[in-house]
């Protein structure tokens, strides 16, 4: 599980992808540009997006399928938001994570 109390990232996802994975289930984390709205318009901010998947593969080896991803706003409140997700995802899903551990795909 992820304590959001020492989930500091923000920073760090700013300028890279940040990874880790929990008991079967992997995943990453990183900025995403903003799209621009309509011509001559403003952009979109800047987001974070969030994606988890079974392990033992990294993200390019698996397939998109097994991907699962969410988009959240680049600011701590988003990070927040994000640890919060994961930890879903990952109690949400854990029969999933554990036959991918045992597996060992």
């Amino acid at each position: 599980m992820i304590d959001k109390n020492n989930f500091h990232i923000l920073n760090f996802v700013k300028a890279e992808e940040y990874s880790g994975s929990m008991d079967g289930m992997r995943y990453m984390i990183r900025r995403v540009a903003g799209e621009p709205v309509a011509e001559g318009e403003d952009k979109n901010p800047d987001r974070i997006m969030a994606t988890v998947w079974p392990e033992p593969l990294g993200i390019k080896a698996t397939a998109d399928e097994l991907k699962t991803s969410e988009f959240f706003t680049l600011d701590e409140d988003g990070v927040s938001d994000v640890a919060d997700w994961l930890n879903k995802q990952y109690f949400d899903r854990m029969d999933e994570w554990t036959a991918a551990k045992e597996k060992g795909l």
